[in-house]
Protein backbone atom coordinates (compact mmCIF):
# COMPACT_ATOMS: atom_id res chain seq x y z
CA UNK A 1 0.00 0.00 0.00
CA UNK A 2 1.42 3.37 -1.05
CA UNK A 3 1.82 5.97 1.70
CA UNK A 4 0.90 9.60 0.98
CA UNK A 5 1.61 12.59 3.19
CA UNK A 6 -0.87 15.49 2.99
CA UNK A 7 0.42 18.83 4.32
CA UNK A 8 -2.47 21.32 4.42
CA UNK A 9 -3.49 23.81 7.10
CA UNK A 10 -7.17 23.87 6.05
CA UNK A 11 -8.72 21.05 8.06
CA UNK A 12 -11.71 20.56 5.74
CA UNK A 13 -9.54 20.35 2.61
CA UNK A 14 -7.01 18.05 4.28
CA UNK A 15 -9.57 15.63 5.68
CA UNK A 16 -11.55 15.59 2.43
CA UNK A 17 -8.42 14.62 0.49
CA UNK A 18 -7.53 12.00 3.10
CA UNK A 19 -10.99 10.43 2.80
CA UNK A 20 -10.82 10.28 -0.99
CA UNK A 21 -7.35 8.72 -0.98
CA UNK A 22 -8.12 6.20 1.75
CA UNK A 23 -11.07 5.00 -0.34
CA UNK A 24 -8.59 4.57 -3.20
CA UNK A 25 -6.53 2.27 -0.93
CA UNK A 26 -3.73 4.66 -0.01
CA UNK A 27 -2.25 4.91 3.48
CA UNK A 28 -2.52 8.55 4.58
CA UNK A 29 -0.44 10.74 6.88
CA UNK A 30 -1.74 14.21 7.73
CA UNK A 31 0.08 17.36 8.81
CA UNK A 32 -1.57 20.69 9.69
CA UNK A 33 1.52 22.79 8.92
CA UNK A 34 4.87 22.57 7.18
CA UNK A 35 6.94 21.92 10.32
CA UNK A 36 4.88 18.86 11.25
CA UNK A 37 4.94 17.78 7.61
CA UNK A 38 8.75 17.80 7.45
CA UNK A 39 8.94 15.79 10.68
CA UNK A 40 6.50 13.17 9.34
CA UNK A 41 8.32 12.96 5.99
CA UNK A 42 11.68 12.42 7.67
CA UNK A 43 10.25 9.78 10.01
CA UNK A 44 8.00 7.80 7.64
CA UNK A 45 9.48 8.40 4.13
CA UNK A 46 6.15 8.50 2.26
CA UNK A 47 5.86 7.48 -1.39
CA UNK A 48 4.43 10.91 -2.32
CA UNK A 49 3.82 14.30 -0.69
CA UNK A 50 0.94 16.69 -1.41
CA UNK A 51 1.69 20.11 0.06
CA UNK A 52 -0.12 23.44 0.21
CA UNK A 53 1.97 26.52 -0.53
CA UNK A 54 0.56 29.09 1.88
CA UNK A 55 0.67 27.74 5.46
CA UNK A 56 1.54 28.98 8.96
CA UNK A 57 4.76 28.07 10.81
CA UNK A 58 6.50 26.79 7.66
CA UNK A 59 5.16 27.31 4.14
CA UNK A 60 5.40 24.92 1.18
CA UNK A 61 8.63 26.49 -0.08
CA UNK A 62 10.27 25.85 3.28
CA UNK A 63 9.05 22.25 3.24
CA UNK A 64 10.48 21.42 -0.17
CA UNK A 65 13.72 23.24 0.65
CA UNK A 66 14.30 21.27 3.86
CA UNK A 67 13.32 17.93 2.32
CA UNK A 68 15.55 18.60 -0.69
CA UNK A 69 18.60 18.96 1.58
CA UNK A 70 18.09 15.47 3.04
CA UNK A 71 19.17 12.63 0.67
CA UNK A 72 16.56 10.31 2.21
CA UNK A 73 13.66 12.65 1.35
CA UNK A 74 14.97 14.60 -1.66
CA UNK A 75 13.68 12.07 -4.21
CA UNK A 76 10.12 11.75 -2.82
CA UNK A 77 7.63 12.91 -5.51
CA UNK A 78 6.22 16.28 -4.47
CA UNK A 79 2.94 17.83 -5.61
CA UNK A 80 2.06 21.42 -4.71
CA UNK A 81 -1.49 22.59 -4.04
CA UNK A 82 -2.04 26.10 -5.36
CA UNK A 83 -4.96 28.48 -5.78
CA UNK A 84 -5.51 30.02 -9.21
CA UNK A 85 -4.39 33.37 -7.84
CA UNK A 86 -1.04 31.86 -6.88
CA UNK A 87 0.27 30.91 -10.34
CA UNK A 88 3.55 32.77 -9.81
CA UNK A 89 3.93 30.92 -6.50
CA UNK A 90 3.44 27.67 -8.38
CA UNK A 91 6.19 28.56 -10.87
CA UNK A 92 8.58 29.28 -8.02
CA UNK A 93 7.72 25.93 -6.43
CA UNK A 94 8.42 24.02 -9.64
CA UNK A 95 11.78 25.76 -9.95
CA UNK A 96 12.59 24.58 -6.41
CA UNK A 97 12.01 20.95 -7.38
CA UNK A 98 8.28 20.17 -7.18
CA UNK A 99 7.21 17.44 -9.61
CA UNK A 100 3.65 18.63 -10.27
CA UNK A 101 0.87 20.88 -9.01
CA UNK A 102 -2.89 20.75 -8.52
CA UNK A 103 -4.96 23.92 -8.70
CA UNK A 104 -7.68 24.51 -6.11
CA UNK A 105 -10.55 23.81 -6.34
CA UNK A 106 -10.08 20.31 -7.79
CA UNK A 107 -12.34 17.25 -8.13
CA UNK A 108 -11.75 13.67 -7.01
CA UNK A 109 -10.72 12.39 -10.46
CA UNK A 110 -8.21 15.20 -10.99
CA UNK A 111 -6.59 14.46 -7.63
CA UNK A 112 -6.41 10.69 -8.20
CA UNK A 113 -5.10 11.04 -11.77
CA UNK A 114 -2.32 13.39 -10.67
CA UNK A 115 -1.22 11.02 -7.89
CA UNK A 116 -1.40 7.85 -10.01
CA UNK A 117 0.52 9.51 -12.84
CA UNK A 118 3.28 10.77 -10.55
CA UNK A 119 3.62 7.44 -8.71
CA UNK A 120 3.79 5.55 -12.00
CA UNK A 121 6.55 7.81 -13.32
CA UNK A 122 8.44 7.48 -10.07
CA UNK A 123 8.28 3.68 -10.22
CA UNK A 124 9.78 3.77 -13.71
CA UNK A 125 12.64 5.89 -12.47
CA UNK A 126 13.32 3.75 -9.41
CA UNK A 127 14.26 0.81 -11.63
CA UNK A 128 17.91 -0.16 -11.27
CA UNK A 129 19.98 0.22 -14.43
CA UNK A 130 23.07 -1.88 -15.07
CA UNK A 131 26.23 0.08 -15.87
CA UNK A 132 26.57 -1.17 -19.45
CA UNK A 133 25.27 -0.16 -22.87
CA UNK A 134 22.12 -2.28 -22.40
CA UNK A 135 21.34 -0.55 -19.10
CA UNK A 136 22.04 2.86 -20.63
CA UNK A 137 19.67 2.20 -23.53
CA UNK A 138 17.02 0.96 -21.09
CA UNK A 139 17.33 4.17 -19.08
CA UNK A 140 16.93 6.31 -22.21
CA UNK A 141 13.92 4.26 -23.34
CA UNK A 142 12.23 4.79 -19.95
CA UNK A 143 13.15 8.48 -19.86
CA UNK A 144 11.58 9.06 -23.29
CA UNK A 145 8.25 7.90 -21.85
CA UNK A 146 8.23 11.09 -19.75
CA UNK A 147 6.43 13.88 -21.59
CA UNK A 148 9.21 16.46 -21.27
CA UNK A 149 11.83 14.06 -22.64
CA UNK A 150 10.17 12.65 -25.74
CA UNK A 151 12.75 14.39 -27.95
CA UNK A 152 15.70 12.45 -26.52
CA UNK A 153 17.74 10.68 -29.19
CA UNK A 154 16.63 7.12 -29.86
CA UNK A 155 20.09 6.09 -31.08
CA UNK A 156 23.48 6.90 -29.58
CA UNK A 157 26.67 6.54 -31.58
CA UNK A 158 29.36 4.17 -30.27
CA UNK A 159 32.86 5.15 -31.36
CA UNK A 160 35.99 2.99 -31.19
CA UNK A 161 39.26 4.49 -29.92
CA UNK A 162 42.70 2.94 -30.29
CA UNK A 163 45.16 2.74 -27.40
CA UNK A 164 46.65 6.22 -26.69
CA UNK A 165 44.06 7.92 -28.92
CA UNK A 166 42.83 11.23 -27.49
CA UNK A 167 39.09 11.44 -26.80
CA UNK A 168 39.02 15.11 -25.85
CA UNK A 169 41.72 17.69 -25.10
CA UNK A 170 42.24 20.57 -22.70
CA UNK A 171 40.83 23.82 -24.07
CA UNK A 172 38.34 22.24 -26.49
CA UNK A 173 34.59 22.80 -26.37
CA UNK A 174 32.51 19.88 -24.99
CA UNK A 175 29.77 18.48 -27.23
CA UNK A 176 29.23 15.01 -25.71
CA UNK A 177 28.77 13.15 -22.46
CA UNK A 178 30.90 10.00 -22.69
CA UNK A 179 29.94 6.51 -21.49
CA UNK A 180 32.72 3.92 -21.46
CA UNK A 181 31.25 0.71 -22.83
CA UNK A 182 34.52 -1.20 -23.24
CA UNK A 183 38.14 -0.58 -22.27
CA UNK A 184 39.90 1.88 -19.96
CA UNK A 185 40.38 5.65 -20.17
CA UNK A 186 42.69 8.01 -18.29
CA UNK A 187 41.88 11.65 -17.65
CA UNK A 188 44.86 13.90 -16.94
CA UNK A 189 45.67 17.53 -16.36
CA UNK A 190 48.88 19.21 -17.50
CA UNK A 191 51.10 20.98 -14.99
CA UNK A 192 52.74 24.33 -15.66
CA UNK A 193 56.13 22.58 -15.73
CA UNK A 194 55.06 20.17 -18.44
CA UNK A 195 54.18 17.17 -16.28
CA UNK A 196 50.79 15.46 -16.51
CA UNK A 197 48.76 14.42 -13.46
CA UNK A 198 46.25 11.62 -13.98
CA UNK A 199 43.15 12.75 -12.12
CA UNK A 200 40.92 9.75 -12.92
CA UNK A 201 41.05 6.27 -14.41
CA UNK A 202 37.74 5.16 -15.89
CA UNK A 203 36.52 1.59 -16.26
CA UNK A 204 33.64 0.08 -18.21
CA UNK A 205 30.33 1.54 -17.04
CA UNK A 206 31.71 5.00 -16.19
CA UNK A 207 30.39 8.32 -17.45
CA UNK A 208 32.94 11.09 -17.90
CA UNK A 209 33.25 14.60 -19.31
CA UNK A 210 30.08 15.93 -17.70
CA UNK A 211 31.44 18.70 -15.45
CA UNK A 212 32.36 21.03 -18.37
CA UNK A 213 28.90 20.41 -19.86
CA UNK A 214 27.25 21.48 -16.59
CA UNK A 215 29.53 24.49 -16.18
CA UNK A 216 29.34 25.45 -19.87
CA UNK A 217 33.10 25.80 -20.21
CA UNK A 218 35.96 24.22 -22.15
CA UNK A 219 37.67 21.06 -20.95
CA UNK A 220 40.48 21.64 -18.45
CA UNK A 221 41.62 18.00 -18.76
CA UNK A 222 42.55 15.55 -21.50
CA UNK A 223 41.02 12.08 -21.89
CA UNK A 224 42.97 9.31 -23.60
CA UNK A 225 42.30 5.61 -24.18
CA UNK A 226 44.58 3.40 -22.07
CA UNK A 227 43.69 0.46 -24.29
CA UNK A 228 41.45 -0.14 -27.30
CA UNK A 229 38.06 1.14 -26.13
CA UNK A 230 34.45 1.63 -27.20
CA UNK A 231 32.66 4.78 -26.02
CA UNK A 232 29.03 5.80 -26.34
CA UNK A 233 28.68 9.46 -27.32
CA UNK A 234 25.63 11.13 -25.73
CA UNK A 235 24.87 14.51 -27.36
CA UNK A 236 25.13 17.58 -25.15
CA UNK A 237 21.48 18.42 -25.82
CA UNK A 238 20.33 15.04 -24.47
CA UNK A 239 22.50 15.40 -21.38
CA UNK A 240 21.12 18.86 -20.58
CA UNK A 241 17.54 17.65 -21.11
CA UNK A 242 18.11 14.80 -18.66
CA UNK A 243 19.53 17.23 -16.12
CA UNK A 244 17.03 20.08 -16.40
CA UNK A 245 13.74 19.05 -18.03
CA UNK A 246 12.32 16.65 -15.42
CA UNK A 247 13.21 16.56 -11.73
CA UNK A 248 12.46 12.85 -11.26
CA UNK A 249 14.56 11.77 -14.24
CA UNK A 250 17.37 14.08 -13.15
CA UNK A 251 17.53 12.47 -9.70
CA UNK A 252 17.81 9.00 -11.28
CA UNK A 253 20.38 10.17 -13.83
CA UNK A 254 22.57 11.80 -11.18
CA UNK A 255 22.79 8.44 -9.38
CA UNK A 256 24.21 6.94 -12.58
CA UNK A 257 26.70 9.80 -12.96
CA UNK A 258 27.91 10.29 -9.42
CA UNK A 259 30.21 7.28 -8.83
CA UNK A 260 33.43 9.20 -9.42
CA UNK A 261 32.86 12.29 -7.24
CA UNK A 262 33.95 10.76 -3.92
CA UNK A 263 36.86 9.01 -5.63
CA UNK A 264 38.24 12.32 -6.89
CA UNK A 265 37.91 13.85 -3.43
CA UNK A 266 39.80 10.92 -1.88
CA UNK A 267 42.53 11.23 -4.48
CA UNK A 268 43.05 14.93 -3.80
CA UNK A 269 43.29 14.36 -0.04
CA UNK A 270 45.70 11.50 -0.67
CA UNK A 271 47.92 13.68 -2.86
CA UNK A 272 48.00 16.43 -0.26
CA UNK A 273 48.76 14.44 2.89
CA UNK A 274 50.32 11.05 2.06
CA UNK A 275 53.93 9.99 1.52
CA UNK A 276 54.99 8.66 -1.90
CA UNK A 277 55.02 5.12 -0.46
CA UNK A 278 51.45 5.45 0.79
CA UNK A 279 50.31 7.11 -2.43
CA UNK A 280 51.73 4.32 -4.60
CA UNK A 281 50.09 1.66 -2.39
CA UNK A 282 46.85 3.62 -2.53
CA UNK A 283 46.98 3.79 -6.33
CA UNK A 284 47.64 0.06 -6.70
CA UNK A 285 44.84 -0.89 -4.31
CA UNK A 286 42.47 1.53 -6.06
CA UNK A 287 43.31 -0.07 -9.41
CA UNK A 288 42.48 -3.52 -8.09
CA UNK A 289 39.25 -2.33 -6.43
CA UNK A 290 38.25 -0.56 -9.62
CA UNK A 291 39.07 -3.23 -12.18
CA UNK A 292 38.91 -6.55 -10.29
CA UNK A 293 36.04 -7.53 -7.98
CA UNK A 294 37.74 -10.66 -6.62
CA UNK A 295 40.14 -9.42 -3.92
CA UNK A 296 41.49 -12.96 -3.34
CA UNK A 297 42.79 -13.11 -6.88
CA UNK A 298 46.20 -11.66 -7.74
CA UNK A 299 45.39 -8.60 -9.82
CA UNK A 300 47.57 -7.64 -12.78
CA UNK A 301 47.54 -4.51 -14.89
CA UNK A 302 49.73 -3.26 -17.71
CA UNK A 303 50.40 0.41 -17.14
CA UNK A 304 53.42 2.53 -18.03
CA UNK A 305 55.58 3.79 -15.18
CA UNK A 306 55.00 7.34 -16.42
CA UNK A 307 51.21 6.96 -16.34
CA UNK A 308 51.31 5.45 -12.86
CA UNK A 309 53.64 8.21 -11.66
CA UNK A 310 51.25 10.82 -13.05
CA UNK A 311 48.38 9.09 -11.29
CA UNK A 312 50.29 9.10 -8.00
CA UNK A 313 51.58 12.64 -8.48
CA UNK A 314 55.31 11.94 -8.20
CA UNK A 315 58.42 11.73 -10.37
CA UNK A 316 58.82 8.58 -12.44
CA UNK A 317 62.15 7.86 -10.73
CA UNK A 318 60.50 7.99 -7.28
CA UNK A 319 57.75 5.66 -8.45
CA UNK A 320 60.25 3.12 -9.85
CA UNK A 321 62.19 3.10 -6.54
CA UNK A 322 58.96 2.56 -4.58
CA UNK A 323 57.86 -0.28 -6.86
CA UNK A 324 61.26 -1.90 -6.40
CA UNK A 325 60.83 -1.66 -2.62
CA UNK A 326 57.36 -3.24 -2.87
CA UNK A 327 58.80 -6.05 -4.99
CA UNK A 328 61.55 -6.71 -2.43
CA UNK A 329 58.87 -6.82 0.29
CA UNK A 330 56.94 -9.38 -1.80
CA UNK A 331 53.94 -7.07 -2.11
CA UNK A 332 54.00 -7.03 -5.92
CA UNK A 333 55.63 -8.70 -8.90
CA UNK A 334 57.00 -6.81 -11.88
CA UNK A 335 57.37 -8.01 -15.46
CA UNK A 336 57.87 -5.33 -18.10
CA UNK A 337 55.06 -2.84 -17.81
CA UNK A 338 52.92 -5.42 -16.00
CA UNK A 339 52.35 -5.07 -12.24
CA UNK A 340 50.82 -7.94 -10.24
CA UNK A 341 49.54 -7.39 -6.71
CA UNK A 342 50.74 -10.31 -4.57
CA UNK A 343 49.61 -9.11 -1.13
CA UNK A 344 46.53 -6.91 -1.47
CA UNK A 345 45.86 -6.80 2.29
CA UNK A 346 49.32 -5.50 3.21
CA UNK A 347 49.16 -2.89 0.47
CA UNK A 348 45.77 -1.82 1.72
CA UNK A 349 47.12 -1.35 5.25
CA UNK A 350 49.79 0.94 3.84
CA UNK A 351 46.97 3.29 2.75
CA UNK A 352 46.05 4.19 6.33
Amino acid sequence: MKRILIIEDNTDVRENMAEILELANYEILQAEDGKVGVELAQKHHPDLIICDIMMPVLDGYGVIHLLGKNPETASIPFIFLTAKSERMDFRKGMEMGADDYITKPFDDIELLNAIESRLKKNELLKVGYSKNITGLNKFFDEARRVEELKKLSSDRRIKSYKKKEVIFSEGTNPVYLYFLSKGKVKVSRSHEYGKDLITTLHKEGDFFGYIPLLENKNYDETAEALEDSEICLIPKEDFLSLMYDNMGVMKTFVKLLSDNVQEKERQLVNLAYSSVRKRVANALVDLQERFENNKDKNFSISISREDLANMVGTATESLIRTLSDFKAEKLIELKGSNITLVDYEKLKKLKA
